[in-house]
């Protein structure tokens, strides 16, 4: 062996895989996973009066030290511990077992759960067939208006949490019944700045072969109802949500509580530019959000928001449908978004402000070189030794967590992609080919942490931002003069400050036309730093682009009706 014992345990939290082996100089490594130790099993029923059908789905187990919230709510990168196993067609009424042998996060073994009384919660995640339009036969979690969130998502079913003395060497059976199905989205109400709508889409649905829908909601400014006239968008992309932009409307004592209120203050002000702030709900199968782009997996997204959902906005709101008064903006999944759809329709729309992008290019995705690196898993510095990949750190540096946990905390959550939450799983669904599965073709084994290269040529040819630019300059950079900004902090929690500098260091270069970009690193600042200033300021900046970019002779009753 070429580990000693020693080091092999010290690395046994970040690089397990299923005692899968893993190439090392020329010696092959056996990393252990799931042991099977632990004699402790999980039985989980639902009854009959609560789903007479076969189940296809993913039932879990979540454990938890307290009950001030339900146990699946306390689930998360580094929450409570659940373990999941995948079952297919089971009979009604039949239970489900999760055992030492499945999976689970952040503690990956059942064995190294300390014998003790928790909270125990049974969850059951209800898969729904998919009969696409190529042929594919998928089975996967159908959204129910939630944003892809299992443990919140309506017509999922789980327990009543119990308190109950768990011995993971225990040859002991549990039985636990889920019964409870959690209820339909309650869709806020429309009032006077805030509205909202959802339509089934005729290309996406036929893609997936079961309803798929596209929604909006939208802020209005003041006097919008009362006045006639025509006002500009922006476009303000992120993760699936129903609430107001920008924090209108949010609660007291709520996250965006304070932020919120100022920007509701500047929004209603009398000096405060009027415009719309649209955000996009387009939930796919595997994810929350789309990317706004098409692709193989997901289907025709990227189409589906420019030519049904935009036109469906632009029809009813009064906006002004020319290129100079369309902003994009957004942060994180959001920020790639709103550098994407600049990018690649120049023509469209008249500036992003992205916040804190996804990898813009692959040479740094979390931590890992798609490029170069042969395994997301570790780094390797010479022939003897092996690095933990870091995934995400805190702003003094510290690890919050390896790239082998977050794999597998996705991994936990969903086979075959299938997390609903996970960003490794929506950056492979979305930039991938497909497999001979009819799911997505991994770029990185889940299980061992090696990466396919030949898929990330895929990924290079189709979605990496900055080598698209690199190969259509001479025709897409004289449309993007002036309309690039791009905010990152330079501790961003995910590295994406990195990827944000390799794109930044090209465009110094640009010829024909050359143009550098609008770059701001925000110092000691982590994911997702957004600028200087408020958001109020933000729009404000979006406003006087617009002002200088309008048509000659262009009337602007919008900056202050």
């Amino acid at each position: 062996m070429l580990m000693t014992s020693r080091f092999t345990l010290m690395l046994a939290p970040m690089l397990l895989a299923f005692a899968a082996p893993l190439a090392i100089a020329q010696t092959s490594v056996v990393i252990p996973g799931p042991s099977g130790r632990a004699q402790v099993k999980f039985e989980i029923t639902v009854p009959t009066s609560v789903r007479n059908e076969p189940l296809t789905g993913r039932v879990y187990v979540i454990l938890s030290k307290d009950n001030k919230t339900a146990p699946h709510s306390q689930v998360g990168r580094v929450g409570a511990p659940f373990f999941g196993h995948d079952v297919e067609r089971l009979a009604p009424g039949a239970p489900a077992v999760v055992s030492g042998m499945d999976l689970g996060t952040p503690v990956f073994d059942m064995a190294d759960i300390p014998p003790g009384d928790y909270w125990v919660e049974p969850f059951v995640n209800i898969y729904s067939e998919f009969k696409r339009a190529d042929g594919h036969v998928l089975w996967m979690h159908d959204d129910q208006w939630e944003g892809q969130n299992w443990t919140r998502s309506p017509g999922n079913i789980h327990g009543t949490a119990r308190r109950i003395h768990v011995d993971p060497k225990s040859n002991t059976v549990i039985k636990l019944v889920a019964d409870q199905v959690i209820p339909p989205i309650v869709v806020p109400p429309d009032n006077e700045y805030v509205q909202r709508f959802k339509f089934k889409s005729p290309s996406l649905s036929k893609f997936w072969g079961r309803p798929i829908y596209l929604g909006a909601t939208v802020l209005l400014p003041r006097g919008y109802k009362t006045s006639t006239i025509s006002y500009p968008v922006n476009y303000s992309q992120g993760h699936f949500s129903l609430d107001a932009p920008y924090g209108f409307e949010a609660e007291p004592g709520s996250r965006r509580a304070a932020e919120g209120k100022a920007f509701h203050e500047a929004w209603v002000s009398d000096k405060f530019p009027r415009m719309l702030v649209v955000t996009f709900q387009h939930p796919t199968p595997y994810f929350d959000d789309s990317y706004a782009v098409n692709s193989v997996n997901s289907g025709p997204y990227g189409d589906a928001i420019m030519q049904e959902l935009i036109p469906e906005i632009e029809k009813r709101y009064r906006v002004i449908k020319q290129p100079w008064a369309r902003w994009l903006s957004g942060g994180s999944t959001g920020g790639w978004e709103s550098l994407a759809l600049q990018i690649f329709h120049p023509d469209f729309f008249g500036g992003t402000w992205s916040y804190c992008p996804d990898p813009v290019t692959f040479t740094d995705v979390e931590g890992v070189d798609m490029y170069k690196d042969d395994n997301a898993f570790y780094k390797r510095y010479s022939e003897w030794q092996l690095n933990p990949t870091v995934n995400s750190r805190e702003v003094n540096g510290a690890i919050r967590q390896t790239a082998q946990q977050r794999y597998w905390m996705e991994l936990v959550n969903g086979t075959h992609g299938r997390s609903g939450t996970g960003q490794q799983d929506v950056w492979q669904s979305t930039w991938g080919p497909i497999g001979a599965d009819g799911y997505f073709k991994p770029a990185v084994d889940s299980r061992t942490g090696k990466i396919d290269h030949a898929v990330i040529d895929y990924w290079r040819e189709n979605y990496d931002l900055l080598e698209y630019l690199k190969r259509n300059w001479s025709t897409v950079g004289p449309k993007l003069v002036d309309k690039i900004h791009i905010y990152v902090g330079n501790m961003d929690s995910f590295f994406l400050d990195r990827a944000v500098r390799d794109l930044q260091a090209w465009m110094k270069t640009t010829q024909n036309p050359h143009y550098e970009g609008y770059f701001m690193y925000g110092d000691q600042k982590p994911h997702c730093w957004s600028g200087p200033g408020t958001t109020a300021d933000r729009l404000r900046e979006m406003a006087e682009h617009g002002l200088r970019k309008m048509p000659a002779g262009t009337t602007t009753p919008w900056w202050n009706y």
